[in-house]
């Protein structure tokens, strides 16, 4: 199999390459009720609650009638709503809905989801959305198309899709059950059919979702617990490792598919990717954020006159920092929340200028002083010399540039857009070189150790720090005879 097929970066615009922090993955969103509810206000809230986790495309299908009928425009949530004429027509018992990042498969608009799928009356009978990254599908992919089946999309959800599909006389459930003892990777997996929806988790966990419920007759699920609160739901528990999720007339119930299912979740959605009023695995976003902060402080005190954390995942940790240390927390770097991801900048020095873009210091409280800086992570090293370059130019004294999460050395096929390993800077420079690169006084990232006793547990998926994953893509083999 061509070793490239999952380098997801492949599709990215040349501006991209210049954020220096992992791209978002994907959020989802679905809503059931046994009446009739406003779920397209539902759906249009708890996909907007996720925005954070992907801006490229929105889209939702909802169930009306007994019909499901599909929605999906590139940008923001609340563009997929306005292109809505009539809210009305999309006014049912239940929905899903996607905010998409590019992880695998190309940035066009037969891959935005929720991909859906039709009978031969040319009848929707089955949408899904779906988070996360599938590996090894190509043989699958082939195998189908062998057997007629026709692709529209170049993404690995739609041949988790085209599975469910061709499987489905043995009803949704046993189809699904069918379909993820084929495939392999992360997914965390919403589907609409004309009477259920349904949720599944991959035998790992390593994408989040949970379950929320908003009274008897409505239940919610979403990739994040602050998706169930911006709808009012409450939040009941997370979906398990390897757990399939039915909702239907009857209510909840559950079955486990894998029974040596494992909890390895990926430690950068604490770190990173998830809001920081989540709670996921009952594990408090903000929390661990705050927590690493004042780990980075013990690990490596310094005399500073101030903190500031680079906005927005970085302001936690720094608070954190502050209450350890002492030393004041500033902020005096200027976010603007209004900049886009489609600049089209032909040189590196201009690309290089969008950082001021992003972030704007505030000079004078910077002039003569000591500080401490802390971001989230350093991936390619760019942005963050571009702050440092800015903070010197703003007449700071001393800099000491602090990373709260460990260095991260490899890529992740697992559904979070991280470069290849030859443009992770900490996987080809040591830390004394980076030190350099960086132009700081002092450098330090928190340690695997560290984040270990914030997280209570070695159960997670460390694979961006270590380079070993829960799932092995290399060693993994599609049985095709078994499709």
């Amino acid at each position: 199999m061509h070793r490239d097929y999952y380098k997801r970066n492949k599709y990215r615009a040349a501006e991209n390459l210049l954020y220096d922090s992992p791209e978002e993955e994907c959020g989802v969103f679905g809503v059931y009720s046994t009446q009739k509810i406003d779920t397209f206000s539902l759906v249009q809230f708890g996909l907007f609650a996720l925005q954070h986790r992907g801006q490229e495309a929105c889209g939702f299908s909802v169930l009306k009638d007994g019909f499901i009928h599909t929605v999906k425009q590139e940008g923001l949530v609340l563009d997929a709503f306005k292109s809505v004429e009539s809210a009305e027509d999309f006014q049912g018992n239940a929905a899903i809905g996607h905010t998409r990042y590019t992880t695998a498969g190309d940035k066009k608009r037969y891959n935005y989801q929720p991909l859906f799928a039709k009978n031969q009356y040319d009848k929707t009978i089955l949408s899904i959305a779906h988070n996360g990254n599938l590996v090894c599908i190509e043989p699958i992919r082939k195998k189908l198309e062998q057997e007629g089946i026709n692709f529209l999309a170049t993404s690995d959800t739609e041949v988790m899709l085209r599975l469910i599909q061709k499987y489905l006389d043995k009803g949704i459930e046993n189809a699904i059950k069918q379909t993820v003892t084929n495939i392999e990777g992360a997914y965390s997996v919403l589907a609409l059919t004309e009477n259920k929806l349904v949720a599944f988790r991959d035998p790992n966990g390593i994408r989040p979702l949970c379950i929320g419920i908003m009274d008897e007759n409505t239940y919610v699920l979403a990739s994040e617990s602050c998706a169930l609160d911006g709808v009012g739901a409450q939040f009941f528990r997370d979906v398990l490792p390897g757990e399939m999720i039915i909702i239907d007339e009857e209510g909840l119930r559950s079955e486990i598919i894998f029974k040596k299912a494992q909890q390895r979740i990926c430690s950068f959605e604490y770190i990173y990717f998830a809001r920081p009023d989540s709670i996921i695995e009952n594990i408090e976003v903000h929390k661990v954020r705050m927590e690493s902060g004042k780990k980075l402080y013990e690990q490596s005190p310094v005399d500073a006159d101030m903190v500031i954390g680079v906005p927005d995942s970085g302001v936690p940790a720094a608070i954190g920092y502050s209450k350890a240390s002492g030393i004041p927390f500033m902020p005096v770097l200027i976010k603007n929340r209004y900049i886009g991801r489609s600049f089209i900048i032909p040189t590196q020095e201009m690309r290089e200028r969008i950082v001021n873009l992003k972030l704007n210091p505030i000079h004078s409280e910077i002039k003569g002083k000591r500080i401490v800086i802390i971001d989230d992570s350093i991936v390619r090293g760019t942005t963050s010399k571009r702050l440092v370059k800015i903070l010197k130019e703003s007449g700071a004294k001393e800099i000491h540039f602090r990373s709260a999460s460990p260095p991260i050395i490899a890529p992740c096929f697992l559904g979070i857009d991280t470069p290849d390993k030859r443009y992770l800077i900490s996987s080809n420079k040591t830390r004394e070189e980076l030190r350099e690169y960086l132009k700081v006084n002092s450098l330090d990232f928190l340690s695997l150790e560290s984040l270990y006793e914030i997280l209570g547990s070695k159960n997670h998926c460390f694979g961006c720090f270590t380079g070993k994953y829960p799932v092995n893509k290399e060693n993994y083999k599609v049985d095709i005879s078994a499709l």
